[in-house]
């Protein structure tokens, strides 16, 4: 594509150069520039793409976008936000695939991952074919790409959306976070339905203040989707309202357009009746907990939106039968029941605990620790919440990045300390595991919370292979091994 063309989408100050260089790509990081690249150039973040110019022209990239005049030798685009530039340039570039599908977006603090798969287990079912972009990776016509970053950047996103129209996919349900409305990741794409979950505290490391970050959650309503549909036992889910174009609510305290009544709990899941405009319909989940009522509200009331019967909706919800590590039973030991989470907020934490507290015949037993370099400030209060709900806490290692873990814990411990001395401090995770697993006892039910289906533990800039479910499967494994031939000799 001609860079004049592609110049035509955005707003710029000036071009200096050739606007008839034939552009084959679009790249913002020097180190992945291929020969035909247009290099979009940006600060504000860790590095300045500005510094990199040099690096991507010795690459091959033929032009630049920048946000202040550069020496080079190949043509630039001046323009006042480069990251907005880049968005849409990247949809440009591939055609505007956001137009030729049915957008769904999902934001809020918790159960955007579960919503986005329970929605795309229903589409499915109703025999329409659905991408979903999330936490956990894409997902899409048979392909699966690893994750990165819940959303991911937009010149990977859109060339994902071209490729999703060319595979036929019909609609993308698309987790939305916070971070990626700040920086305007999904700028130009006006999603169909807008789906809010709830808001609760987190990442206010990058954001200061929860003002800041529900107000990066707002964008999405103000003019990024044609309908809202609002978690109305939310504060904040009701004052979205105002916001949006047209909504739809749903909730089980308060009146909506979406309700659930007779809801059953137990280890294996849940059930309950729910009403989408005043029509009836029995649901039953192989996921436990309230919060997860919510998430298939959302995704129930989305659906019926969407054209689909509640019989269908029922059998796409009956047939996801789990979300990788979201309040996820990985085995028993002893008698007593061992869940992973990915629980990594005080919100988070508390409603799996409490998903898990009635059906808890011993003690319930919390492991769980704080990702480094992420918000400080919620460190003591999850160690409260594990006080409070659980009858035992084993403090631990999650990500610690580039901090000293053991500093990390020792902020949780503050919280905790508050309200019980009933707990213990394992710096290494897999050590915590073992020593939860070899003090369980028959009734007890043990969380393993923080990092859920995270195959990685990230050290110093490194990310080493680990996962919660495979230590916690090996440990059983051995475990019962050794009381096996025990018994045997």
């Amino acid at each position: 594509m001609l860079l004049g063309k592609l110049a035509e989408e955005i707003s710029y100050e000036r071009i200096i150069g050739d606007k008839g260089v034939d552009v084959s790509g679009i790249c913002s990081d020097s180190r992945h520039v291929f020969p035909g690249d247009l290099f979009v150039c940006f600060g504000g973040g860790e590095n300045d793409g500005h510094e990199y110019v040099r690096e991507a022209v010795a690459a091959g990239a033929v032009a630049v976008v920048v946000e202040r005049v550069v020496e080079t030798e190949v043509p630039q685009i001046v323009v006042k936000d480069g990251r907005k530039a880049m968005t849409a340039l990247a949809a440009s570039f591939y055609g505007h695939p956001e137009r030729k599908l049915r957008m769904i977006g999902i934001t809020g603090t918790n159960g955007k991952t579960t919503t986005a798969h329970m929605l795309s287990a229903i589409f499915s079912k109703a025999g329409i074919s659905c991408g979903n972009i999330g936490t956990l990776g894409i997902f899409y016509a048979n392909k699966e790409i690893s994750p990165e970053l819940t959303t991911p950047d937009p010149i990977f996103l859109y060339k994902i959306l071209a490729d999703m129209v060319v595979s036929g996919v019909e609609v993308v349900v698309m987790e939305v976070s916070a971070h990626a409305l700040y920086f305007g990741k999904t700028e130009g794409i006006v999603f169909e339905y807008g789906i809010f979950t709830n808001f609760t505290e987190d990442h206010l490391d990058f954001f200061k203040t929860m003002e800041a970050y529900r107000a990066a959650k707002q964008k999405l309503f103000t003019g990024g989707c044609k309908c809202g549909i609002l978690n109305f036992d939310d504060e904040t889910g009701r004052a979205f309202a105002a916001d949006c174009q047209k909504f739809y609510s749903y909730a089980l305290e308060n009146p909506s357009d979406a309700f659930a009544v007779d809801v059953r709990e137990n280890y294996d899941g849940c059930s309950y009746v729910v009403n989408v405009f005043d029509e009836l319909y029995e649901i039953k989940l192989f996921m436990t907990g309230r919060h997860n009522v919510y998430n298939s509200m959302a995704a129930a009331l989305c659906a019926r939106l969407c054209g689909i019967s509640l019989a269908t909706i029922a059998e796409g919800l009956f047939s996801l039968r789990r979300v990788s590590g979201r309040l996820e039973r990985v085995g028993s030991f002893g008698g007593a029941d061992i869940f992973v989470d990915f629980a990594h907020t005080p919100d988070g934490l508390e409603k799996s605990l409490l998903a898990l507290r009635p059906h808890c015949r011993g003690r319930l037993i919390c492991l769980f620790g704080c990702g480094g370099n992420r918000d400080p400030f919620k460190r003591p209060v999850m160690g409260e919440v594990s006080a409070k709900f659980a009858d035992f806490s084993v403090l631990t290692s999650d990500n610690p990045r580039y901090e000293d873990p053991f500093d990390i814990i020792l902020q949780i411990e503050k919280g905790v300390r508050k309200h019980t001395d009933k707990y213990i401090v394992v710096v290494d995770r897999e050590s915590a595991i073992e020593y939860a697993v070899d003090n369980l006892r028959e009734g007890d039910v043990l969380l393993v919370a923080g990092k859920g289906g995270e195959n990685y533990q990230e050290i110093m800039g490194v990310r080493h292979i680990y996962s919660d479910f495979s230590t916690i499967e090996n440990l059983l494994y051995y475990k019962t091994k050794e009381i096996k031939d025990k018994n045997e000799n």
